[in-house]
């Protein structure tokens, strides 16, 4: 028998309407700045072995990551170097098996966004 009221039923939940807990955002974002520092790390061998090739090729590469978009490229991957060594952290401390209760572990979440954040200004400070 056809169902003549599908235009009818009501949708299930889906991410334009469903805001997602600051966890799952943290889940993600975990695993796409492991990504992110696996493809950071290749322009880091690529200035290495421009540096090995010759002069000429070191300043294409040098131009390159001291450009304006190199910069960036190079801050951000700082950035998502302390958020996944903080958010790591953090997954140690649960594979304990503390601090899953009572709001914890959104609370251990701002704290790692919080300690990335400051960790970040701090190393670019130094440098």
């Amino acid at each position: 028998m056809a169902d003549v009221n599908r235009g009818n039923r009501p949708l299930s939940p889906h991410a334009t309407i469903y805001r997602w807990p600051l966890n799952a955002i943290l889940s993600i974002m975990f695993r796409a700045t492991g990504v992110a520092m696996s493809l950071a790390a290749l322009l880091v061998v690529w200035w290495f072995l421009a540096a090995a090739t010759s002069p000429g090729y070191f300043a294409t590469a040098e131009a390159v990551l001291t450009s304006v978009l190199g910069d960036i490229v190079l801050t951000l991957s700082l950035a998502a170097l302390w958020f996944h060594f903080c958010n790591g952290i953090r997954h140690l401390i649960w594979d304990t098996g503390s601090w899953f209760g009572g709001g914890r572990v959104h609370l251990t979440g701002v704290i790692a966004i919080a300690a990335a954040a400051a960790l970040t200004i701090l190393t670019l400070a130094i440098a």
